[in-house]
């Protein structure tokens, strides 16, 4: 009787377990027996399941109908290892989608609709180690996007719509090894659109539209980088002098681009180049190559070397340096697909210049091509997409490019006057190069009927003033460079007929004012970001922001005497505003409080603050996350204890006095999870320490900031006195 209760028993707990068991494994999916891992593939779910299990380690959703990850998807998960996403129709990733995933090593999101990636979209991924993002439609990363990934090693952004990689966008993934942008539509890099990238070492930017090698970006972690691989397919014509800085670079592949020509200085910083691979290009001749001291191989394979007397500096300059050349002539005739490396100097021969042109002719009449000359000889290098007319010495705009030309570059004529109509038959151009071509006047409509135009770069001329149909024509425009020249007002009236302009910059002028007759509103209507540095500016009149849009602004080394609060309520969205090096000697109460909802990064380096009020940050809380005061001659600091969620921060080189009322200082640092930076200036006893070091704050009466008299008196007496003891805070 008693074994039959039992087997009873064990029978009933053995169903119960079952039936609890497949109540823990949703219906749609499978599991394995310990319910650690899920595979829900292809069964068009529209939300996460809820009765996974609380345990599950994997969890596979491939090729479902998500559309939307809200806030909180996967609370019930919390033990998530790894998480597949892919082919779900996810359009937008909500703040805090993934907040209770600390464990997740792997996230697979290819293959969906993401459009942006917004600040907080990954927050709570502590411990990612690989983040799969390839074939989505991302147009735009917002910095600090990823600020929370201290860990990922590896981050894929392959095959997506990216134009444009802004100022900080990885900040936070100091451990990213390998970082894959091919496949996008990338034409522009900011100059820090790599900074923090600290672990670095491989940088994948094939099959994109860089017209010109990415310097600046990639000299931020060339010190870091040994092989590059990954430039290939980039539109590039022409290679500048010291284009490639790169230090420690050993391979570089530079093949199947649009290289016409490249200076003998190129690659003058890369002397650690063991291997350069220029194959399947449009390079006729080419300089001995001046830096590279380790170079073995150059690789000029598919190019149409022609090897005639010009060629033979080259292949001296290979033979004394045991450069192996790889490639084939493919002229003169008797020469044709001949070896490169077995080419003698005998056989470059020099005879007079009529005939070697000559033979060039017939041979051109032969197979129906059109020769370029040597470098020499060369006013102009188009091909199909790209002309570049660089230092030419021109003095009016040359015409007659291909009717497919997407860049052209004339950078560094002298043509000081640009006409009506000078670029008939370039509705194709989307970029157009005129820097540093000495240009005072530009008549109205000089740019008429180039209906594509996205980038201007009017940089470095002598513009002091802008006809106001300056820009008529280019209704497209986005991004339009102006600084170097000598305006003297913000030229809105020119504006006035850019209705997409984006990011414009004014840096390097002489402009003494901003006043409500530019109102970003009515002239640049969709402008998100403005750059005013180095500009005489005395004055921001009320009403001068005006723009819903505008994001980024920089004033930085103007002559700003003061914080211009009474014109930042209407710039709404405000998220970077950098006032540094302006002569700025106190900021008063709630100076921000007008964008302290959008503010994000705060810049007042260099200005020589001598105070701010305590409320001077009133309003600013978590989403604020830089802010820099660094030069200046703060001995005190305002409030900083809302600013809980700041990822940088400089109070360096401020002569800070150390008494207790720097204590609610000190209380804040010791909360703070990133390194502050704060030295004591006085007394002279605590002079150079730093503020997070300094013992004496544990003698401070709790929650009371003495008068500055009385902290003296009592900071003395509690560092001299023998009877006082002290303990170093963590």
């Amino acid at each position: 009787m008693h074994f039959l209760f039992a087997a009873v028993f064990l029978l009933v707990l053995t169903l119960s377990s079952t039936q609890k068991s497949a109540r823990k494994c949703p219906k749609e999916c499978s599991c394995d027996d310990a319910k650690l891992a899920v595979a829900c593939v292809g069964k068009n779910l529209t939300e996460i399941p809820p009765t996974a299990d609380e345990i599950t380690v994997k969890l596979d959703l491939r090729s479902n109908n998500l559309q939307l990850l809200p806030r909180g998807a996967f609370v019930h998960t919390p033990y998530l290892t790894h998480l597949n996403l892919q082919r779900c129709n996810i359009v937008e990733v909500k703040e805090g989608a993934f907040r209770t995933l600390g464990r997740v090593v792997l996230l697979n999101l290819a293959n969906n609709k993401i459009e942006i990636l917004y600040q907080e979209s990954f927050d709570g991924l502590s411990s990612l180690k690989e983040l799969h993002l390839d074939r989505n439609r991302l147009e735009e990363i917002q910095p600090g996007a990823f600020t929370q990934l201290g860990f990922l090693n590896t981050l894929t952004l392959a095959h997506n719509h990216l134009v444009y990689i802004p100022n900080m966008a990885f900040q936070g993934l100091q451990n990213v090894k390998w970082l894959r942008l091919s496949h996008n539509s990338l034409n522009n890099l900011a100059p820090e659109a790599f900074a923090g990238l600290f672990a670095l070492s491989r940088l994948s930017l094939d099959h994109n539209e860089l017209q010109f090698f990415p310097t600046q970006a990639m000299t931020r972690w060339a010190r870091l980088i040994d092989t590059n691989e990954d430039l290939i397919c980039n539109p590039m014509a022409y290679l500048g002098e010291e284009s490639v800085s790169m230090a420690k670079l050993t391979h570089l592949s530079l093949h199947h681009m649009s290289l016409q020509d490249l200076s003998d200085q190129a690659f003058s910083h890369a002397r650690l180049l063991s291997h350069i691979d220029l194959s399947h290009n449009q390079l006729r001749y080419l300089e001995p190559l001046s830096g590279p001291k380790e170079l073995s191989v150059l690789n000029l394979t598919g190019n149409p070397v022609y090897c005639n007397c010009y060629m033979r500096p080259l292949k001296e300059w290979a033979a004394a340096g045991g450069v192996k050349l790889l490639g084939a002539c493919v002229g003169p005739p008797h020469l044709s697909d001949e070896p490169l490396q077995a080419v003698t100097g005998p056989d470059l021969r020099c005879r007079s210049r009529d005939e070697a042109l000559e033979e060039e002719e017939e041979e051109n009449k032969g197979n129906g091509t059109v020769t370029a000359k040597p470098r020499q000889q060369v006013k102009c290098l188009p091909n199909s997409h790209h002309a570049t007319c660089e230092d030419r010495g021109h003095t009016k705009v040359p015409r007659g490019f291909p009717t497919t030309t997407q860049l052209l570059d004339l950078r560094g004529n002298h043509f000081h006057v640009i006409p009506s109509s000078s670029f008939p038959g370039t509705r194709q151009v989307v970029s157009l190069h005129l820097e540093l071509c000495k240009i005072h006047e530009l008549e109205g409509g000089a740019f008429q009927g180039m209906k594509n135009l996205l980038y201007l770069y009017l940089s470095d001329n002598n513009l002091a003033s802008l006809d106001p149909k300056a820009f008529a024509g280019v209704p497209k425009l986005t991004y339009l460079h102006l600084e170097g020249n000598g305006l003297s007002h913000f030229p809105g009236s020119a504006l006035l007929l850019l209705p997409n302009l984006f990011v414009l910059h004014l840096e390097r002028n002489a402009i003494s004012k901003l006043e409500p007759t530019g109102l970003l509103s009515s002239v640049a209507p969709t402008l998100r970001e403005l750059y005013l540095s180095n500009n005489t500016i005395t004055f921001v009149a009320k009403g001068a922001l005006s723009s819903a849009f505008i994001g980024t602004l920089l004033l930085d080394s103007n002559q700003l005497t003061e914080v211009p609060t009474h014109a930042l309520p209407e710039a709404p969205n405000l998220e970077e505003l950098n006032l540094s090096g302006n002569p700025v000697c106190w900021v008063g109460s709630k100076a921000f409080q007008p964008i302290s909802q959008s503010l994000k990064r705060l810049f007042m380096d260099q200005m020589g603050i001598e105070k701010m009020s305590k409320d001077a940050l009133l309003g600013l809380g978590p989403g604020l996350k830089a802010l820099t005061l660094r030069g200046n001659q703060l001995k005190k600091l305002p409030d900083l204890s809302s600013l809980t969620g700041l990822e940088v921060i400089d109070l360096r080189d401020n002569p800070l006095l150390c008494d207790c009322a720097l204590l609610p200082l000190r209380r804040w640092m010791e909360n703070m999870k990133l390194k502050v930076t704060a030295t004591c200036a006085q007394p002279l006893e605590l002079r150079g320490q730093q503020v997070r070091d300094v013992n004496f704050f544990k003698t401070c009466p709790e929650n009371i900031a003495p008068s500055p008299a009385k902290s003296k008196t009592f900071k003395h007496t509690a560092l001299r006195s023998p009877g006082v003891k002290t303990r170093h805070l963590v």
